[in-house]
């Protein structure tokens, strides 16, 4: 059940990356918000499964 945490932090960080893709040419800054949560998301997932 422990190796579900960085599995999800990882599936939220491709949902968010859709999000920038879809969001970009209408509302850039929320765009650059969805972004920098889409690397937190990722660096988080990666730094717990090291």
């Amino acid at each position: 059940m422990q190796a579900l945490g960085p599995i999800v932090l990882l599936a939220v960080a491709g949902f968010l990356v859709g999000g920038v893709a879809a969001t970009w040419k209408t509302a850039r800054l929320a765009a650059v918000v969805l972004g920098v949560l889409a690397a937190l998301a990722a660096a988080g997932g990666i730094a717990w499964l090291l």
